[in-house]
């Protein structure tokens, strides 16, 4: 079910997926919106119910003037107080992994459990990606053949639009997001108080395996890290690891 909220004169969208279970709240990374956690979702159903934000410039959301730190972390807070629940598990994919970390970090009463998708403490976006994007198409398999092996990552965002076709992100917004999103998090990162899993993909080219290690460490005992067979995206690679992972964490008491 889809549904939307107002904050700070403008409204966010988040898909809820319903059931009985245990909330987990989930944030997307870019060129992504929250139903790219639809399968993860139905794998964790019932026992938990996965509810997903479109962040701001994603998705059906409204854009945004800033896509700095704090404008994130608060559209979060907003989104968690909307809902209307206690402390929660909050997991989150890249941009949106980092948006979770510094929630826990600045809300540490509001997130009971953490998972991070193959992101780091220190980020140092690439947006060359990003500006290299097609900005419209005449069809979606135009724009898909024009994506190449990237479609199946961003398909979830792709809109049509009178003229051909495009994205659910505005190009421009991402690049400003991306470059916001860059620097050194660790303050937050060692901050979180709650159990955390750091999940890796062994062929990504975001996260190191001794950058990881690295977080982990500095964690002393409260984050693990588990590293799965796939690349930065690794809720997509690997779907069924992945859901596992999640769901033998989240299963502990904590």
């Amino acid at each position: 079910m889809r549904d939307f909220f107002a904050v700070g004169g403008r409204r966010l969208s988040y898909l809820d997926f319903g059931g009985s279970g245990t909330p987990l709240l989930a944030l997307h990374g870019h060129y992504n919106e929250a139903s790219a956690f639809a399968p993860l979702a139905q794998a964790l159903a019932p026992r938990w119910r996965v509810i997903a934000l479109d962040q701001r410039g994603h998705g059906a959301s409204d854009r945004a003037e800033s896509y700095e730190r704090d404008g994130y972390v608060a559209d979060v807070a907003a989104f968690h107080r909307h809902l209307g629940f206690g402390p929660v598990a909050v997991l989150g994919h890249s941009l949106g992994g980092v948006n979770a970390y510094q929630y826990a970090a600045r809300h540490a009463d509001q997130v009971c459990a953490l998972i991070v998708e193959d992101i780091g403490a220190i980020v140092d976006s690439d947006w060359s990606f990003t500006t290299s994007l097609p900005r419209h198409a005449p069809t979606r398999d135009a724009l898909a053949s024009a994506l190449g092996a990237a479609a199946p990552y961003l398909e979830c965002s792709f809109r049509p639009s009178e003229d051909g076709w495009g994205f659910s992100f505005d190009i421009d917004d991402t690049v400003a997001s991306q470059k916001a999103v860059s620097g050194d998090h660790w303050k937050d990162w060692v901050s979180v108080g709650c159990p955390t899993l750091l999940i890796r993909g062994t062929r990504s080219d975001e996260l190191a395996a001794a950058h990881a290690r690295e977080m982990i460490a500095r964690r002393a005992g409260q984050a693990r890290l588990a590293e799965l067979p796939a690349g930065h995206v690794v809720h997509h690679d690997a779907q069924v690891q992945f859901a596992a992972a999640v769901s033998a964490f989240l299963s502990e008491p904590h």
